[in-house]
C-alpha cells in the first residue's frame, strides 16, 4: 500500500509529517486530509488560527505532491462542533 505524508501549511509555515500513513489510494488520502482538517479546526490552540490560509500538502513516498487540501474546503463540507482545548 502506498504511504502518504500529510504536511500542514498553517498561515505560511509548513509542518512536515515525517511518518505518513499507508492508505489504498489518493482518494483515501483526500478523505483522510478532510477528516484531519475538521479535527484540527475543532481544536483550541489557545490563539487564533487563520484556517483560510491553511491547507494540507499531501505527498507520496517519493515526495511528489499528490494533492493539496485547503481547510476552507472542509469548512464548506461540514458544520463544525464546539472546539476542544489542547493542554
Amino acid at each position: 500500500m502506498p504511504r502518504y505524508h500529510f504536511h500542514v501549511s498553517l498561515e505560511g509555515t509548513l509542518l512536515r509529517d515525517p511518518e505518513g500513513r499507508e492508505l489504498p489510494d489518493a482518494d483515501a488520502a483526500w478523505e483522510h486530509a478532510r477528516m484531519a482538517a475538521v479535527d484540527l479546526m475543532q481544536t483550541d490552540f489557545g490563539q487564533p488560527v487563520n484556517w483560510a490560509w491553511s491547507h494540507f500538502e499531501v505527498t507520496d513516498e517519493t515526495g511528489q505532491i499528490v494533492l493539496e487540501f485547503p481547510f476552507t474546503e472542509a469548512m464548506e463540507m461540514s458544520t463544525l462542533p464546539q472546539r476542544r482545548r489542547v493542554n
